[in-house]
Order: structure tokens, then sequence, then C-alpha cells
């Protein structure tokens, strides 16, 4: 399901953007080859004759959290057996075809030698690269930490999928029918599907967390509000929770082992937190 924005009538769609990009010419070229967003918001004032307005609302951020959650993740490469069940079951839950993974597993080996599983949801930073390129708006943080999109307003530009350090957007090239092939085994799809031509991303399985708290439920504790790659991980590899709250599952495991984020030295400031392998140096 698309995370709405309050509705404006002046808010460009994809077609109105294609129809300008393609009467533009080199210019517009020009601005997406420099990755100028500035400059193609203005294009696209100048030539539909739209304001480009913040259309987010108060809630919404550019970085963040200021909320009272703030939503991460915690993945033990020491626990994790790489068996892909987190990737299966978010690929089933969120409708996500095989050549779109919004879950990735990767081999690698530590210092020593030793391999071990590296899995990478979206990270949702809190100050995140994707969020400040977007020229329309689509991509935002919430005010729980949660980097959202919406696909109503996406135009398919692709500046995120490029502007994002951890690869961890794709693009809905081909409407599609019929189920990704997962659903008969790891669980039925909890979601609308996204339409041809936007850019897709993990979401923390957002609808069970906003769910789950107007129905009480804690997630990270409570399974039918916490992502599904968290509850399907036999190993328990995965851990979610409220970062803001000290005993939430995540603060603990953060708090009580040695961990890191991917890339720090970029200023992301990631929401997910790895415990590393025995043998990885950090």
């Amino acid at each position: 399901m698309s995370e709405q924005h309050p509705q404006n009538d002046q808010f460009i769609t994809r077609r109105q953007f294609i129809q300008m990009m393609t009467g533009l010419g080199a210019s517009a070229a020009v601005a997406v080859a420099l990755s100028e967003v500035e400059v193609l918001r203005d294009l696209i004032e100048d030539q539909l004759a739209l304001e480009m307005p913040d259309v987010r609302g108060e809630d919404h951020h550019d970085a963040g959290p200021p909320g009272k959650h703030h939503w991460g993740m915690v993945i033990n490469l020491e626990t994790c057996i790489g068996c892909e069940y987190c990737v299966y079951a978010c690929q089933a839950i969120n409708d996500v075809p095989d050549d779109m993974r919004w879950n990735v597993h990767l081999v690698d080996k530590t210092e020593t030698g030793d391999t071990f599983h590296m899995t990478r949801p979206c990270l949702h930073c809190n100050d995140a690269p994707c969020v400040s390129v977007c020229p329309v708006y689509a991509t935002y943080v919430r005010d729980d930490g949660l980097v959202v999109m919406d696909y109503d307003v996406c135009i398919g530009c692709r500046y995120c999928q490029v502007a994002c350090p951890y690869d961890a957007r794709t693009f809905n090239w081909e409407a599609r029918e019929g189920p990704s092939g997962y659903q008969a085994v790891w669980g039925e799809a909890e979601v609308e599907r996204r339409p041809r031509g936007v850019a897709e991303k993990c979401t923390f399985c957002i609808h069970r967390i906003d769910r789950g708290l107007k129905q009480g439920l804690v997630p990270g504790i409570d399974r039918a509000a916490t992502p599904a790659c968290v509850n399907i991980c036999p190993v328990e590899a995965r851990i979610f929770g409220d970062l803001n709250d000290p005993d939430s599952p995540a603060s603990i495991a953060i708090r009580e082992n040695p961990t890191f984020r991917l890339r720090e030295d970029l200023g992301t400031e990631p929401s997910v937190y790895y415990i590393p392998p025995e043998g990885m140096t950090i």
C-alpha cells in the first residue's frame, strides 16, 4: 500500500513528467546527467507552471527521527546461517518478484578467512540520500525513522536508486500478473502491488507496525506488529524494536553486544545495526 501524502491538485504526475522531459530535450538531459535536483524542480515548475510544495506534512522530515518511536533492526552476523528465509518471507509478504529483492543475501569472509552471511534490508537512514535527491518528495523520512515512499507521487526518475549507497532500491520496470512465486510457502501478500514505473524498497513491513500500534501491540515483541523477516528467522538473527526505548529487544541487543553500521563514514546514520561475526575487526 502506498504511503499517502495529503492531496494536492497541482502536484506533478508521471505522465506530465514524461511529457515535460520529452519536450525539454537537451536541457533536461543535462540536468539529469548532473543529478541537479534543484534544477529539475525548477524545470518542472517552469514548464508546467506548477509549484513544487513540500506535501509531506509537519510529521515528515528530510532527516530524523524526532518522534516518540525510532524503529530499528539488529542483524547478528555470528548467528545468521544464510538460509534466506528472511528473503523469501519478504518476497511473499510484500509481493516482490525475484528480480527486485528488497532483502539481499551476500556471502563474505572475515579477516581470518571464516565465511559469514550478510543480509541487508533497507537501512532506513536518519539522513537518507534517497530523500534529499527526490525532486518530487515521493521519498521522505517519517517521524518514527522509517524511510517511506508515496508511489502515487513517484515519477520514476530513479534518482533515489542512484543516490542510495547501499543498493537498497529497486525499480519496477514491468507491469506483471500473478503472484511473486513465494506466497504458497512463505505467506500471503499483505500489501498492494506497486505500479509499473516506480522505485521500490524495504519498508520494515510498515503496514504491520502501523496496524499493530493501533491495536496496542509492540513491534519487535508481538509478531503481528513485527517485520516478516524478523519473525521467520529460525535462529533469531534479526532483532527489531524501538531504538528510543532502552528496554526494546533492539536496544538491548545494541547495548549488550559490539555492533557496527554499514558505511558510517557517509553520515547517513542507518537504523540497522550489525553484530559482527567472530574474526571480524570493527
